[in-house]
């Protein structure tokens, strides 16, 4: 058996039956990386050593008879999130040299469960992206064609999973950070209802909307990730302190009569073509399996992409002032207390400024009624839109994104339309629900359309088991890159 071309399952039930060790795939798993992400540069730090250490702790537990969900998996983390004594950036150089005293509670739980981890990944800076060009330290690559961007900002754990460097990572998803780049790049991934996860030791970009969540090859990885990492946690005040479903158990790929609504404001004018012809035909596959398509309507969220951006830059704002010189962060000493903060938080990149700005507008003295303020009564009708829908329905079927990966650069330039690249996933964020994107198909490029299913607060199961059992009737592929010889 190949350690590093199997999923996440697969290399799990291959540990259990003896046949291989978990220091023999995750050595296997940091030759890859060696050898590959030099090109695709998912990862910001391979924590080799410790993953090494993980995997033979690994090894002599299952030897005295434990076995864990994830005992011996390799898997990345984003750069988000805290990890004890390794560098946690956020993409940004204001952290640069931040070494992490502790773990984030989502890691923390990854450890538990036997997970190897193998580094941080990429990100756009604090998560203020949609293709991780906006990292202060380099542009990931898609694997499915390294000229391409692997979607944001969680586009380092995308192309990871996509190119066969890790068996499953954690994102964040503010406004469609997991969803988008599992679409980019082939994968499942998850944006679990918000407060599914603890938000401990994850550094805040917008905290009324991040959630932690998995991506996998399939939905059964992903369900084995979320399984693990979701749960209560009383250091975060959002959250939920419910029973956590064994979603892994739930993916009977039965789901005869099924409601699956289809709203027609998610069909955008300027989608590409190619992308709406797959997304139907997805939608008609799982008609076939025996649920019933429901044509709706959502109709406020046309106007999710101003909302999300008035509200998220806001928060952005807030929590970003805390790098100061003085508190937290680089400090960069100047003349005096003014030009010391000024020096320091120039390290911020363009993007980061931006939304700072941005939000510091919307929170200003005369304008705070009229921007964040009429914002936060519009999230209202978006959340009261999607609980209407889940009256008639069980799941929401739409395109994940409006398009396939686009070229390196292409939209650098162009703020805007880099921000309409998230106008399907972002309404989500502005709920209460949940949401994943599942590969459905590719284009005339060669390159993956991702299908969404959204269901309503905490029915992560629901939509887990929908994807499953619409991959059941695909061919799975993957990138050259990740079946590639790598000796």
């Amino acid at each position: 058996m190949e350690p590093t071309i199997s999923t996440l399952i697969e290399l799990r039930d291959a540990l259990r039956r003896g046949e291989l060790t978990s220091v023999a795939a995750t050595q296997a798993m940091l030759d890859r990386i060696v050898a590959i992400d030099n090109t695709i540069r998912s990862y910001l730090t391979v924590t080799d050593e410790m993953a090494l250490e993980m995997a033979a702790t690994a090894d002599r537990r299952r030897a005295e008879g434990e076995d864990t969900p994830l005992l011996g998996v390799p898997v990345a983390v984003k750069d988000l999130l805290c990890l004890a004594g390794a560098p946690t950036t956020a993409g940004s150089k204001i952290l640069e040299n931040f070494i992490s005293p502790y773990n984030a509670h989502a890691v923390d739980r990854l450890i538990e469960a036997g997970a190897v981890i193998l580094g941080k990944t990429n990100t756009d800076e604090f998560a203020m992206g949609s293709s991780t060009e906006s990292s202060a330290f380099f542009t990931t690559r898609n694997p499915w064609d390294t000229e391409r961007v692997p979607g944001g900002s969680s586009g380092g754990s995308a192309a990871a999973v996509a190119a066969g460097l890790a068996y499953g990572a954690l994102g964040t998803d503010t406004g469609g950070s997991v969803r988008q780049p599992a679409s980019f790049c082939g994968l499942v991934g998850m944006r679990p209802t918000y407060g599914r996860i603890s938000r401990w030791g994850v550094i805040a970009y917008a905290s009324s909307l991040d959630q932690v969540g998995p991506m996998g090859q399939t939905a059964a990885d992903t369900a084995a990730l979320l399984s693990v990492i979701a749960g209560y946690d009383p250091r975060d005040s959002t959250s939920l302190d419910t029973p956590v479903p064994d979603y892994e158990a739930a993916l009977t790929g039965d789901i005869r009569g099924l409601r699956v609504g289809v709203p027609h404001e998610f069909f955008i004018e300027g989608i590409d073509t190619e992308v709406e012809a797959a997304v139907r035909a997805a939608i008609e596959q799982i008609a076939r399996l025996g649920a019933e398509i429901i044509e709706i309507s959502i109709p406020h969220t046309r106007y999710g992409l101003p909302i999300y951006y008035l509200i998220a830059s806001a928060e952005a704002g807030a929590n970003l002032a805390r790098y100061d010189g003085t508190r937290f962060g680089e400090r960069v000493t100047g003349s005096d207390v003014i030009d010391t903060v000024e020096r320091t938080r120039a390290l911020f990149g363009p993007e980061v400024k931006r939304r700072i700005m941005l939000g510091s507008y919307a929170l200003s003295a005369g304008y705070y009624d009229q921007y964040y303020g009429r914002a936060l009564k519009a999230r209202e009708l978006i959340r009261e839109n999607f609980r209407q829908a889940f009256e008639t329905v069980d799941v929401i079927a739409a395109p994940t994104c409006p398009t396939t990966a686009f070229k390196i650069g292409e939209r650098v330039d162009d703020p805007l339309t880099m921000y309409l690249n998230d106008m399907l996933t972002l309404p989500l964020n502005l709920s209460t629900g949940c949401g994943l994107s599942t590969p459905c198909g590719f284009d005339s490029k060669g390159l993956p359309i991702g299908l969404q299913l959204i269901g309503g607060p905490l029915q992560e199961a629901t939509i887990l088991n929908v994807a499953h059992a619409y991959e059941q009737t695909q061919p799975r592929r993957k990138p050259e890159l990740a079946l590639g010889d790598i000796a």
